[in-house]
């Protein structure tokens, strides 16, 4: 009787594990997903569920971005019009917005602390007797970090406010400044003419809505793919470093090689590294209820964000964008803020000779950064020891370093959102800014 009510809800149970992993394997909806994980992978130290918890705000600003784009209007004349009748007018719309907003900001920053986890740990490079190569997959991340803040920066146009439009005037200005070819990035790619308008901001839609997260989706299902390609998680080696071969470990026997129609007889002999049963777990059963934990929270969380934060901070509007009357100060994004502070303090004037800081601060302080992070994989000598280890003794002097350079952008991130005042001067967050005339 109990089997017949089960059959009610489900119509096939497996015979044994081997059946069920088959049919896992098999099943399109579970294929991103090993038969079994390894336990340590799934804790929460492992990894702090950054990867995971970057994806599901992914998801979270398709399905409130898809629900946003049947009422926005991507028009100079009507964005803004239209962000307002969103805001007040649409039923549930401030939420919807605020959600979306939050999920982008928090995506960024999320996605930052997931690759500064990866470094602690050396999880970009994999063991010397390993046939993975987890630089490629580092490479993959660092390229998905970059379209994260593009999704997020070209987001901050449709709007058309004055935050929105001068944050992009300041981003279009740093493109210009780099030599030979700026003017043709800024011109031709980004505004689309010689100045911002409604050019610029279809440019921004298209590239928004449809270039760059298809772009996201493909290096993403590429990162996944990558990961079980190189043997899982980095912590995975840590383990199997602690599980010495012995000789029920390794094959030897004869195996029939076939190359070109030519058959041929070999030896072969490996050691088979996967982990022994009780280092692992369905993935089924184990792994898609805390991923719908994870999915379920981040949710709440974003919704009780989106009702009770002040709407100043969860979704802004200024005034219509007007080019001929900047905001004083005018101020990028926060997460290039830190890029803002950078052009202030490299822009200098000696005599009639002034010093690109939008060149430098703006495009090779980031490019140098991004290259560095690119290459460290292949310089890094630290030992095997140290993979899926945070903070290994052997890496002492570069987990400071990094630290230092990442608590340096903060600072600078700290102080263009709350010390810089008009004019873009230095003003303690105790001190009051001088009043200026309104332009509204």
């Amino acid at each position: 009787m109990i089997e017949k009510g089960k059959r009610l809800f489900w119509s096939w149970f497996p015979s044994s594990d081997k059946e069920a992993s088959e049919a896992v394997v098999k099943n399109f909806l579970f294929h991103g997903f090993p038969p079994r994980v390894s336990i340590k992978s799934i804790g929460y130290l492992a990894t702090l569920w950054l990867g995971t918890i970057t994806w599901i705000l992914f998801v979270i600003l398709a399905i409130t971005g898809i629900l946003l784009m049947f009422l926005y209007v991507p028009s100079v004349e009507r964005a803004f019009h239209s962000m307002k009748d969103i805001q007040f007018v649409v039923s549930f719309g401030l939420v919807l917005r605020s959600m979306h907003r939050l999920a982008a900001h928090g995506m960024v920053a999320v996605a930052f602390f997931h690759l500064a986890r990866i470094f602690y740990m050396k999880g970009y490079t994999s063991p010397k007797d390993s046939s993975g190569n987890r630089i490629i997959n580092w490479w993959i991340g660092l390229a998905l970090f970059v379209v994260t803040i593009a999704l997020s920066y070209t987001g901050y146009l449709l709007p058309w406010d004055q935050l929105a439009y001068w944050a992009v005037t300041i981003g279009v200005h740093v493109a210009e400044s780099v030599p030979i070819i700026g003017k043709f990035i800024a011109q031709k790619i980004l505004m689309g003419g010689t100045e911002i308008g409604q050019n610029t901001l279809i440019r921004f839609y298209v590239l928004h809505c449809i270039v760059l997260p298809l772009t996201l989706v493909v290096l993403f299902a590429f990162h996944m793919w990558r990961i079980r390609k190189d043997g899982g998680l980095a912590i995975v080696d840590r383990l199997r470093r602690l599980l010495k071969p012995t000789d029920s470990l390794i094959f030897n026997g004869k195996k029939t090689y076939m190359l070109l129609g030519v058959k041929d007889v070999g030896i072969s002999r490996y050691i088979d590294w996967s982990l022994p049963e009780k280092e692992t777990v369905p993935a089924v059963t184990e792994l898609l209820p805390r991923l719908f934990f994870w999915t379920v929270l981040i949710t709440v969380i974003l919704y009780v964000a989106a009702i009770y934060l002040p709407i100043d901070i969860k979704a802004p509007l200024e005034p219509p964008a007007n080019p001929a009357h900047p905001p004083n100060p005018a101020k990028a994004p926060w997460y290039f803020l830190w890029l803002q502070e950078l052009i202030a303090f490299t822009t200098i004037k000696i005599g009639n000779f002034t010093i690109n800081g939008g060149f430098i601060g703006g495009v090779v302080v980031p490019g140098v950064a991004l290259l560095a992070l690119a290459v460290w994989p292949l310089i890094d000598k630290s030992p095997d020891d140290a993979i899926g280890i945070y903070f290994h003794r052997s890496r002492l002097i570069q987990n400071i370093v990094f630290t230092l350079l990442a608590l340096a952008v903060i600072c600078l991130i700290l102080s263009g959102e709350f010390c810089r005042g008009p004019f873009w001067k230095f003003y303690w967050p105790w001190q009051e800014w001088p009043e200026l005339p309104s332009l509204f």
